[in-house]
């Protein structure tokens, strides 16, 4: 495994990211030209409505399964860059950093972790500016 950095720090699961989203989406869209062509017949309801339904159902899962994931990884990375921060410093973090600037100093080095948290507060850096800031990369290789 090469090691991590800002241009492949980004995690994508093929059969996740690609292959389950291309499906849900495809059935949806089969569903709703079933609902269109069904519509009228005595039994639309349940030869077009409910394939529908579950279609949505599905794709709704999917997307909800991978926010609930990331809002809790962003709440376990708040923590620990939290108390990465009381450790070096006494002091907890700066509640005027969002979240997308915590998530992306997790991958600095403690050598420059301060500085870039300096820095992030007083230019109101971007994330991906941060990352791209950072120099010595601290791999974060569990979140997916």
């Amino acid at each position: 495994m090469q090691p991590q950095n800002y241009s492949n720090h980004r995690r994508f699961v093929p059969g996740f990211h690609y292959v389950t989203s291309t499906i849900a989406l495809v059935i949806l869209v089969l569903a709703i030209i079933n609902l269109v062509v069904v519509k009228g017949s005595d039994n639309w309801l349940y030869t077009g409505m409910l394939p529908f339904l579950i279609s949505v159902v599905l794709v709704l899962l999917f997307l909800y399964s991978r926010t609930f994931a990331v809002t809790v990884q962003n709440r376990a990375i708040r923590a620990e860059e939290n108390f990465r921060h009381y450790l070096l410093t006494n002091k907890l973090l700066d509640q005027r950093l969002t979240m997308g600037q915590i998530v992306a100093l997790r991958f600095a080095g403690d050598d420059e972790y301060l500085a870039l948290v300096h820095r992030a507060l007083s230019d109101n850096m971007r994330p991906d500016d941060i990352k791209k800031a950072i120099k010595n990369w601290r791999a974060d290789n569990h979140r997916c």
